[in-house]
């Protein structure tokens, strides 16, 4: 069986508070992207393995979250032993959320493959264990998420006809850096509402708050969405705790070169 796991974008992010269990409630619209690895998943008569190729994946492939996603399952029904292999190419540790859906597409994969007749509540249900946004990619439709990011609400916006420039600049940042200088309040907008509007009105009202304490650390990445506007987006921001940057374009970008881990997506 073959999938294709695609990335999301977020379009504005707030932090609101800090929950008891040491997360954070946050309110965000994620939209789905087409960015996408690669996903195999076929039978096996030994052990289950994960491999990869493309981008490197860092940490022991014994721990990979596709891996766990099969866990999860065997844990509960009689599931075959399976070979995994990924074939990587959204960026890591961009903010794209790649990681999560390649565990959400391996618990989809899992249930079509081995006919468990899982609705996409349970499966939900299961991608919740695997990280807060995992949960996005079973539906995976453009949603306002709340609580740790991994309850959502259906919203009615589209971006189509536009074009999506992304750009990942290869800066690693670390959730405690994303976390370090972020002040707690309620999202100053309804954001359900600023989403619903022309998208050539969000310049001045969707934002994300990552921004703040990323940007004065990292300048090339305010430079990148500055230079996002100075190119004619409507509208630019970071995506989730970074680091790639966006732009959303009424017309196709003209570029005179493309940058490595960048991608232009009309949506």
């Amino acid at each position: 069986m073959i999938l294709f796991p695609n990335a999301k974008i977020n379009i504005g992010l707030y932090i609101t508070e800090k929950r008891p269990d040491g997360f954070h409630n946050l309110e965000s619209c994620f939209f789905p992207i087409d960015w996408q690895d690669i996903l195999e998943i076929i039978p096996s008569k030994t052990k289950s393995t994960f491999s990869s190729s493309g981008i490197e994946i860092p940490g022991n492939p014994d721990s990979n979250i596709c891996l766990k996603a099969y866990e999860l399952l065997k844990y509960k029904y009689e599931i075959p032993e399976v070979k995994i292999h990924l074939h990587k190419q959204i960026p890591i540790g961009a903010g794209l959320g790649g990681g999560s859906s390649d565990g959400a597409y391996t618990l989809k994969g899992l249930n079509e493959l081995f006919n468990l007749n899982l609705s996409n509540e349970e499966l939900k249900n299961f991608a919740r264990q695997l990280g807060s946004d995992c949960a996005f990619f079973i539906d995976n439709k453009p949603v306002f998420a709340n609580k740790k990011g991994d309850e959502f609400e259906d919203i009615e916006y589209s971006l189509k006809g536009y074009y999506l420039y992304l750009i990942y600049p290869d800066i690693h940042v670390s959730t405690g850096e994303a976390y370090s200088n972020i002040k707690l309040n309620p999202s100053p907008i309804d954001l359900k509402k600023a989403i619903a509007q022309n998208p050539e009105n969000w310049k001045d009202r969707i934002n994300n708050d990552f921004e703040k304490s990323i940007f004065p650390n990292h300048p090339k990445l305010e430079i990148l969405k500055d230079n996002f506007y100075k190119m004619g987006a409507i509208y630019a921001s970071m995506s989730g705790s970074g680091s790639t940057i966006y732009g959303i374009f009424k017309e196709e970008p003209k570029l005179d070169n493309q940058l490595k881990n960048s991608k232009i997506i009309k949506l």
